[in-house]
Formats: C-alpha cells, sequence, structure tokens
C-alpha cells in the first residue's frame, strides 16, 4: 500500500492505519502517523494491543526510506501471563482524524483550520493473508521465529538513530516497576512481533 501524508502544516492531524479485532478484548496493532508543522518531520507512533490491554507505545522520526525496515519487536510472554496478539483476526483500518489535544508537541500546536481540507491518500493496497483454516506457515513472514542478521542491525539502526519514545524506558510511567513484557523484551528471543511500516509494501510520501 502507498500513503501519501498530509502536506505542508499538519499539525493536530493523525494519518492512521491499524489491524483490528472486535470487542472488549481486541487484538490491535496501531501505525499513526502525527502531524507536523512545515519543516518539521513526522512522527511515526505505534502500539499493540492485545485483549484489550495497551498502552505500549513507541514513537519515530521517520526517515526518506523505511520500505523493509523493521521498527520494534513485540515478544511473546504467554508464558509469563501477558496475553499475545495472535488468535483474532483482525481486519485493516485507516483514518485520518483530529488529534490535536496530543499529537503535536503534546498538544501544544493546534490544527490550523484555515489550511484545511486536510487530505491523505490511499492506493496499490497489497497484502499477504492467512486464516485458521488455511495453512500460514508457507508465508515467510509467519514463519520466521526470528530476524536475520541484517535486519537486527536495521533495528537497531532505528532505535537508536530515530526512536524518540519507548514506553519500556519510561520510568515516571511506571513508578511501581515495569510490566512483564517489558522486562522480558531485553534480549533476542524467538516467538516475537515484528513491525513493519512496510509490512504490505507501505511506501510513505511527504
Amino acid at each position: 500500500m502507498q500513503i501519501k501524508l498530509v502536506a505542508g502544516n499538519s499539525a493536530g492531524t493523525v494519518t492512521a492505519y491499524h489491524l483490528s479485532s472486535q470487542g472488549d478484548k481486541h487484538d490491535e496493532i496501531d501505525f499513526e502517523f502525527l502531524g507536523n508543522l512545515s519543516g518539521d518531520p513526522y512522527i511515526m507512533h505505534t502500539n499493540v494491543f492485545s485483549q484489550g490491554k495497551g498502552n505500549r507505545e513507541q514513537q519515530f522520526y521517520l526517515w526518506f526510506s523505511v520500505d523493509g525496515t523493521p521498527v520494534r519487536v513485540f515478544k511473546n510472554s504467554e508464558d509469563l501471563g501477558v496475553a499475545y496478539p495472535k488468535n483474532q483476526a483482525m481486519r485493516l483500518y485507516s483514518s485520518l482524524w483530529n488529534a490535536d489535544d496530543w499529537a503535536t508537541r503534546g498538544g501544544a500546536v493546534k490544527i490550523d483550520w484555515t489550511k484545511s481540507p486536510f487530505v491523505a491518500s490511499y492506493g496499490n493496497f497489497k497484502a499477504q493473508t492467512c486464516s485458521a483454516s488455511s495453512d500460514c506457515s508457507v508465508n515467510s513472514w509467519y514463519a520466521a521465529e526470528a530476524l536475520e542478521s541484517s535486519e537486527q542491525q536495521k533495528l537497531q539502526w532505528v532505535r537508536k538513530n530515530y526512536m524518540i519514545y519507548d514506553y519500556c524506558t519510561d520510568s515516571k510511567r511506571f513508578p511501581q516497576g515495569f510490566p512483564h513484557q517489558i522486562l522480558s523484551f531485553f534480549g533476542f528471543f524467538p516467538n516475537k512481533l515484528y513491525l513493519y511500516p512496510t509490512q504490505v509494501n507501505i511506501y510513505i510520501f511527504k
């Protein structure tokens, strides 16, 4: 899929696509692109919900080429009692919405409605999927239990150079101690959810 983000002063807007199941205990994988003042970089906001529990945000500045680059890992910690998004069928959603209470500089910059209409474009959507009745192992992206070394290097490069927020390091947010899924994150493990902004060949244009 190709996405063309809101051009110019897009402060306060969020262009999003996410996978989600239904119900109070839904699973969800979010990619949200936070609007900016002209000249400032877009921020990519990611989150993972499992059984209705989210609050696992990580944010990154966008760079010019993101195709095929892993940006985060969510480890399967079911052995610690942490739900994992693997059993619920999810649909793909996209939206463009007003989030000027938090999206740009923590809500300090509001939408300039004189710049409306705000337009984002989506096209050329292609997806590799599997269902409960099919053999998902034939899909290389599903069968992989670990990133290849080159992909691990890309992941670390992104985290070092472009990550600007990670809930796993926000000690003020967790004064009583970090959740289990954070404590088990560090190190390399199989059975992780690998998030690519381009898992379905998504290209981002400004």
